[in-house]
């Protein structure tokens, strides 16, 4: 018949999966470098940010900071996640008194994030924080940010200049006649200038947006300008589903050019989600190999087992082991997919017609029931992590 299609397989090129034929691992070699951009080092506490070092992924409690008790167990619950630096709201002098309570009984470093009263930046630096975040456009005249300058550096806190698209300075409001790029960058070098005339250069600077575009182009303007590190973050980026996707997008696009050395994503979600985003932002890049990087095919119409279902369990299963050991866990689900991706990752299976097999560091182990699959990949993801413990 004219134009017919032969759709009988080439047999040069047929993947035989009945019997699962062995092959060599996967190997992709990448000839593109990666060149962060090159900043001042300061501490957070023990934890070194900029000048090159690991970038340590932040968050922010969602208690009231009153109560020292529910913002002391939220903060272990946080660093149990992974969180590596926390922030605590302080909206009065309540929240200032309970600020030395709630340092005494953890273990990651301290921020406080302070807007409208220096006052209250004054009282946490009396408390022993580790770092101010304070928000130029209703921090007030330029005295209080130089008063509360001079006691960071006696005690030698670092400040984080925290500029807001949401609440930028009047005067720069009304002559750009709306929040924009350089309107930010503007106010964040007005304050960085107090801090370098009072010889402090122990700071680093966020631009924030709920606008993934406006803060790109903000941190993308300022990178030249200083060579302080930056904070990065999509402010007021919604739910988990939406709001990972956007911090994702502006967060990720930056640290792939080199730009940012410290990331908090902002959810309105328990806040241990925002540490899992912001790994996973990290995972993705190739930037920390802390934990599981789980990866996992789509499904199409040639996958014969429950996927999806197999998935899910999977990382539910893996998540509650609560494992710090970088692996790749691969759960693929055909043929086309299957042994070539999951040959790339340490530990993967592939599904067939209600079997699968089970690949390790590129090979071939055995064939598996579908029905046994999420076992026998969780049981040997923990041998292999307890394997790595030993060595």
């Amino acid at each position: 018949m004219r134009g017919a299609v032969d759709l009988q397989p080439d047999p040069r090129e047929a993947v035989d999966f009945g019997p699962f034929t062995q092959a060599a691992p996967l190997q992709i070699a990448s000839t593109r470098t990666y060149t962060r951009r090159p900043t001042r080092q300061i501490r957070v506490g023990k934890v070194p940010v900029g000048g090159g070092a690991p970038i340590p992924v932040q968050s922010m409690t969602k208690t009231d900071t009153r109560d020292v008790q529910a913002t002391v167990d939220q903060i272990w619950a946080l660093e149990a996640a992974g969180c590596e630096i926390v922030r605590v709201a302080v909206p009065d002098a309540d929240a200032a008194a309970a600020v030395p309570r709630i340092r005494s009984q953890i273990r990651i470093p301290l921020i406080v994030d302070i807007h409208f009263d220096y006052r209250l930046a004054l009282l946490c630096l009396e408390g022993g924080v580790d770092c101010l975040r304070i928000n130029p456009g209703n921090i007030g005249p330029t005295w209080r940010v130089r008063e509360v300058t001079k006691v960071a550096a006696e005690r030698k806190v670092p400040i984080r200049i925290g500029v807001n698209a949401g609440s930028l300075e009047k005067h720069l409001l009304q002559r750009f006649g709306e929040p924009t790029p350089e309107a930010m960058v503007e106010s964040a070098l007005f304050h960085i200038r107090i801090l370098e005339e009072l010889n402090y250069p122990e700071m680093k600077i966020s631009l924030k947006s709920s606008d993934p575009r406006m803060m790109i182009e903000a941190y993308r303007l300022l990178a030249d300008q200083v060579p302080y590190p930056f904070h990065l973050g999509v402010t007021e980026a919604g739910t988990a589903f939406s709001g990972a996707i956007k911090s994702a997008v502006g967060i990720g696009t930056l640290l792939a050019e080199g730009i940012g050395d410290t990331i908090r994503v902002s959810l309105t979600e328990d806040p241990t989600e925002e540490v899992r985003a912001g790994f996973e932002i990290l995972k993705a890049l190739g930037l920390r190999k802390r934990g599981l990087n789980v990866i996992a095919c789509p499904s199409c119409g040639r996958v014969e087992i429950d996927l999806m279902g197999l998935t899910k369990e999977v990382e539910r299963r893996l998540e509650a082991l609560n494992i710090n050991r970088s692996f790749t866990v691969a759960v693929m689900g055909c043929a086309v997919n299957g042994p070539g991706e999951a040959r790339g990752a340490d530990i993967g299976i592939a599904g067939g017609n209600g079997v699968g097999i089970l690949i390790k560091r590129g090979q071939i182990v055995r064939k598996v029931k579908e029905s046994e699959l999420a076992d026998v990949l969780v049981e040997e993801v923990k041998a292999l992590a307890a394997k790595e413990e030993e060595t």
